[in-house]
């Protein structure tokens, strides 16, 4: 008898999930898995996050959704990295500060780890993401990370995507169907729990009772299967992650050939930091802060002042959140991944990145034979340590900040706010970079080279004048240097602006030949 599978709940991370799994564990196959979705018409899909990491190239190309329909259905732009305002120092006294977070890892053509010659200050004064890699000039220089004839999901430089989260949910849908995904419009009435504690079944208003082997929780915040009706608890991070709230707006183009920003642009605000995502036709700009250091009213009043007088009608919505996770997220046999399963600030895009991370444990952990409790305690223990790893990485954001002119930012750097595991990295850095050493590829999202961006454009200080006579290489770190400056400049003349890129995909596939 085949393995069924019921994803409860739409919306991205219900239907990459799906559409992921009915490919990987084949769906459309004789000897493959049976898999459905269900989701009620009455609850919209969330639709705020707008931004990836690289891997989703991957996924989708798993999923088999082209860039180009990706981009022509979803105003879908390219996202070379992050870049943040203001957050090491006040704008009153640095007003325009940036450091920014590339997805290119730092040039090694020579050999040599280039890191500690720039602690050495054998970079001619260059900030180390500049310093590293070209892609933050040409992100600066809003360019894309490709040419019209790289074929889909391959360039020169690393790059994700910024693209409309609510086209994205029902492009993923269509080809979910085309993978073998079976389609109930119905609103789930009652989860009904087995005397064993595991789900016996959904009961659904239209379709009756629905059962399956496994289930997989997408029904967002309600987290109505490993919640509601299994008690799986849920743990607050706000002891260490301050921002609770958050309001979103779409802002159209001044003019519509206007440029589009190649980072996801977070700047800094009195309470929290405001989100800048450019896509075709327009941005989605929103202020994420701290509901115990500023009020709803004034937040929106600091949101209004970013959009400017074009801004003044348009409209806002308010969310609330409590950023955390599950430490027991495969629980008997269901499944939560998406919202159901955490949530942290989006500050770094981590949320599509964990559903992607969790569909594709699932599908490698998939138990085939019935092992469900051993495939529950490797998903759960992997899944436990990246949500702790990724906390860190998000608190080190905050937790490096020079300003003083809030209470938040007051807040952020005191020891008692800082997990001890960050504590325990930061000291380690004092006299040594970030490396391979402190990375587990097996649960870190983050690689190293992410903890260096961040670490440094903050402006940490590691020490190695204890080793500097050790550093053999100098002359071939000033060589490297002055490379990745020319690659910088071949990179801005040559690669086409994002917005050329993106419009070229209205009438041809990437790769060439004309889009159908």
């Amino acid at each position: 008898m085949k393995k069924r599978i019921l994803v409860a709940g739409g919306g991205t991370a219900g239907w990459l999930t799906a559409a992921y799994l009915a490919k990987r564990l084949g769906a459309d196959l004789p000897g493959g898995v049976t898999i459905t979705l269900v989701e009620s018409d009455a609850i919209g899909v969330l639709g705020v996050g707008e931004g990836t990491f690289p891997t989703i190239r991957r996924t989708l190309a798993t999923i088999g959704i082209s860039e180009t329909d990706l981009v022509r259905r979803c105003g879908a732009t390219f996202k070379q990295g992050a870049k943040f305002v203001n957050w090491r120092h006040s704008p009153a006294h640095h007003a325009g500060e940036f450091y920014t977070h590339p997805f290119q890892v730092a040039a090694e053509d020579s050999g040599i780890e280039l890191l500690p010659y720039w602690l050495m200050g054998l970079a001619d004064g260059q900030d180390w993401d500049d310093a590293a890699t070209p892609q933050r000039a040409a992100a600066d220089a809003h360019r894309a990370p490709k040419l019209p004839s790289h074929p889909d999901y391959v360039a020169p430089l690393n790059y994700a995507f910024h693209f409309d989260a609510v086209a994205l949910a029902g492009l993923l849908a269509e080809q979910g169907i085309r993978n073998g995904v079976h389609h109930l419009v119905d609103k789930i009435a009652e989860v009904m729990i087995a005397p064993d504690g595991s789900i016996g079944g959904v009961r659904t208003e239209r379709n009756g009772v629905l059962d399956a082997d496994l289930y997989i929780d997408c029904t967002g915040f309600r987290a109505e299967l490993i919640g509601r009706a299994m008690g799986m608890p849920y743990r607050s991070c706000s002891d260490v992650l301050f921002c609770d709230r958050a309001l979103a707006a779409q802002l159209p183009y001044a003019d519509p050939q206007d440029p589009i920003a190649s980072y996801t642009i977070a700047t800094a605000q009195e309470a929290g930091w405001m989100w800048d995502i450019g896509l075709t036709q327009r941005r989605g700009i929103g202020h994420v802060y701290s509901s115990r250091h500023m009020s709803d009213d004034a937040a929106e009043t600091v949101l209004r002042a970013h959009l400017g007088a074009r801004g003044a009608n348009v409209d806002v919505r308010r969310l609330r959140f409590d950023g955390g996770f599950r430490e027991v997220n495969w629980h008997k046999n269901c499944v939560a991944i998406g919202l159901s399963s955490g949530f942290f600030e989006p500050l770094e895009a981590t949320g599509i990145a964990f559903a992607e991370v969790a569909a594709g444990m699932v599908a490698n952990l998939f138990p085939w034979g019935g092992d469900v409790e051993t495939s529950a305690r490797q998903f759960n223990a992997n899944m436990l340590r990246r949500y702790e790893r990724a906390l860190d990485f998000i608190k080190l954001h905050y937790c490096l900040s020079a300003r003083q002119d809030s209470a938040f930012w007051r807040d952020n750097v005191a020891d008692e706010s800082i997990p001890d595991s960050l504590l325990e990295l930061l000291d380690r850095w004092r006299f040594r970079p970030p490396n391979e050493l402190d990375i587990d590829p097996q649960v870190d999202i983050f690689t190293e080279a992410s903890w260096q961006y961040v670490l440094y454009g903050m402006g940490w200080k590691t020490d190695l004048a204890a080793r500097g006579g050790s550093l053999r290489f100098a002359d071939d770190a000033r060589r490297a240097f002055a490379e990745v400056r020319q690659q910088a400049g071949y990179a801005v003349q040559n690669l086409p602006s994002n917005r050329d890129l993106t419009s070229y995909a209205q009438a041809h596939r990437f790769g060439g030949g004309a889009a159908r």
